[in-house]
């Protein structure tokens, strides 16, 4: 068992390697059209955790057998890979976006700013904080698509784009905590540490919402001159928001809305939300003409990706677990907000719900620094696969870098863990 756990370290570093060098097999398939395949594989920062979780796999069936391998594969918690695919497919569908569109376009033209880049705005500050109430993941999905032809496009600057997408994945980590079921760092400890709603909101959502309106407004002002030059055309390359307006009855966007409380309220039962999920299926295409081809390649490919990690992230607590345990209250803050950053943030705090002598403080301080790392990388928070997925187009070599997320996400995640600390 020694020798699995110092191999399963040696693969987890090789996998964190490989997602900051995802971008640099993007510029390979470029220059090598003859092996652009390969490298095209290799640079999509979704294959990563999946494709060194099979080699993890290979490596326990030669070390300890293949029984060993099964029974481990087996043992892991598959419910959230399973549940971020399914709320991102629904969350994404036209008709979903439709209404939503409408409340912010509405909004937008009622503030006293340019409609864009109210609409921008709104996207970086309501729909993260309606993660709270729809998940962080539904949230992270229809944030991206509402954005993504605004601000991630030709004409802004990259540094901007990496600045924005910072603030998005900040926003997303931290504003899901106003509640006790839609951030899954929180959703790892509420029933543990006794945290119901009404005390995530009285003790970390106000402040979130605080910092999420911080960041937001910085990085819009910082990009208006741009976002004033955008059309004020559709969500997606697929139809423009007039046209879905026109299309799209209001009874089938409820109907879809319907399906998301569903999936939202049975999050934690496959059975119910995979089955829901069919049903789902079957409605889009009985109304196919309300409809725009659902992202099902980008949401299996977060799904792969996520299963990937809890079969790495699951041999790693013999490591972090003592490290978590050993620390004071607030170096343990600061701890939460570096490691977040090499491993997801709900693996985390779920290591210190295991610690049975944590105080109060440390409580407070292990889940404030794990939400408001959740920006740092992509593997930090379980929805930002999904926002790179459906954003990296919109980036040079239509890849997203990993130092370039960091450098973009260390502002808004200095001023959260500002705000949580003070």
């Amino acid at each position: 068992m020694d020798h699995i756990k110092i191999i399963s370290v040696i693969i987890f570093a090789l996998a964190l390697l490989h997602t900051f060098c995802a971008k640099y097999f993007e510029v390979l398939a470029h220059r090598h059209a003859r092996h652009a395949g390969l490298f095209h594989l290799l640079g999509e920062v979704e294959v990563v955790f999946g494709f060194w979780a099979l080699v993890l796999i290979i490596a326990m069936a030669i070390v300890a057998g293949s029984d060993a391998a099964v029974a481990y594969a087996e043992s892991r918690q598959y419910t959230e890979p399973l549940f971020v695919f399914v709320v991102m497919v629904v969350a994404a569908s036209r008709p979903v976006l439709d209404i939503v569109v409408r409340l912010l376009g509405s909004l937008a033209r009622l503030m006293p700013m340019h409609e864009t880049v109210a609409l921008v705005w709104l996207g970086l500050t309501a729909v993260p904080l309606l993660g709270s109430l729809i998940t962080e993941p539904a949230a992270m999905t229809l944030a991206a698509l509402l954005l993504a032809p605004k601000v991630f496009r030709p004409g802004i600057p990259e540094w901007l784009k990496y600045g924005a997408l910072g603030v998005l994945f900040v926003n997303v980590s931290i504003g899901g905590t106003l509640t006790s079921y839609a951030a899954p760092p929180v959703l790892m400890v509420a029933s543990a540490w006794q945290w119901d709603s009404a005390f995530m909101a009285s003790t970390f959502g106000w402040k979130a919402a605080l910092a999420v309106l911080f960041n937001a407004t910085v990085v819009s002002v910082l990009m208006r001159r741009y976002l004033k030059q955008a059309t004020n055309t559709g969500w997606t390359d697929m139809a423009s928001a007039g046209e879905r307006r026109q299309t799209v009855p209001l009874i089938v966007s409820i109907i879809h809305l319907l399906f998301l409380a569903g999936v939202v309220v049975f999050a934690h039962h496959p059975v119910f939300f995979l089955g829901l999920f069919l049903f789902f299926m079957g409605y889009t295409q009985a109304y196919e003409r309300h409809q725009s081809p659902l992202i099902l390649k980008e949401g299996l490919l977060v799904g792969f990706f996520l299963a990937g990690l809890v079969v790495l992230g699951g041999m790693q607590q013999w490591w972090l677990q003592p490290i978590v345990s050993s620390l004071s209250p607030h170096t343990l803050f600061f701890s939460a907000l570096g490691l977040t950053a090499i491993t997801d943030n709900a693996a985390l705090t779920y290591l210190g719900s295991l610690i049975a002598s944590l105080s109060d403080q440390a409580k407070y301080l292990l889940m404030a620094g794990a939400v408001a790392g959740g920006g740092l990388t992509v593997i930090a928070n379980a929805p930002n696969p999904a926002g790179v997925a459906l954003l990296r187009r919109g980036f040079n070599d239509e890849s997203i870098s990993a130092s370039g997320l960091l450098l973009g996400a260390l502002p808004p995640t200095i001023v959260a863990a500002l705000v949580f600390l003070l």
